[in-house]
């Protein structure tokens, strides 16, 4: 059975904006699809990140039953593992935007670069190139400021999961590129920070920065220590890698809408 998490998170200031947050699971590629949105804003502008083929319908009743307006569609990476949602949902409502990384190659309507701002109503989220897992990796980080919520949020996609990291032997991947990635662009923000990963295999659902600091099995090491852990794992080849990238490459049947 499909689940969700709930969270509500508000800042310290009464006036401020408030994120309605869910985090959704997809059970068959243990995938998290991320929906955040400002119901402050009387539009109530709404957001997925890295939606799934098989759990749009689900994901789009959710906004539907929530009163909010999906305006983003967003992609940590090229998924190996799973078919995007965004082709399917763009297909489905109208207006809707896709967003990846230029770095990532693949098809999209807006194409984010590091330090790039997504917006949605009063809130945003910063972008971080965390390449190292793919090229084309970002981790999304929740806004800094007064208005926006804390702790901050960071979805990671697969450069930094809970207790662990994406492989690094496919898909342009560096094991060395991650390493930097992760402890430039990851492990430098505030401890309290959220960790949102795109997947996880054993049940977690968050994690913090300083968690992942002090536990991380891999990332805990020196440089040279987690290159040698992350070339001798021995991984079997993705099972989805052969139809997934490349339906990813177009966003997942990106150009559906316009060849109907």
């Amino acid at each position: 059975m499909d689940s969700y998490s709930t969270t509500t998170t508000s800042s310290s200031s009464s006036s401020s904006s408030k994120l309605l947050f869910r985090q959704l699971f997809e059970k068959e590629s243990s995938t998290y699809t991320y929906l955040l949105a400002d119901v402050n804003h009387p539009d109530k502008p709404a957001l997925l990140i890295d939606p799934v083929d098989k759990t749009v319908d689900r994901d789009l009743n959710v906004i539907k039953e929530l009163g909010l307006k999906l305006v983003y569609a967003m992609n940590t990476h090229v998924h190996a593992d799973h078919v995007t949602g965004t082709g399917l949902i763009k297909s489905k409502v109208p207006g809707v935007k896709s967003i990846i990384s230029k770095a990532s190659g693949s098809k999209a309507d807006l194409h984010v670069e590091h330090g790039d701002k997504v917006s949605f109503g009063d809130l945003f989220l910063e972008v971080r190139a965390t390449p190292g897992h793919t090229l084309g990796c970002v981790t999304y980080v929740s806004g800094e400021g007064p208005d926006q919520p804390q702790p901050r949020m960071a979805f990671t996609g697969d450069a930094l999961l809970i207790r662990g990291c994406g492989r690094t032997d496919f898909q342009g991947g560096s094991s060395s590129q991650l390493y930097k990635s992760v402890h430039s662009q990851i492990f430098t923000l505030p401890k309290d920070t959220l960790i949102y990963p795109a997947h996880d295999y054993k049940g977690f659902t968050v994690s913090t920065v300083g968690e992942e600091i002090q536990y991380n099995p891999r990332l805990t090491k020196d440089e040279e220590t987690f290159k040698s852990i992350m070339e001798n794992l021995n991984l079997s080849y993705p099972k989805m890698i052969d139809i997934a990238v490349p339906a990813n490459l177009v966003c997942g049947m990106q150009d559906l809408a316009s060849k109907a």
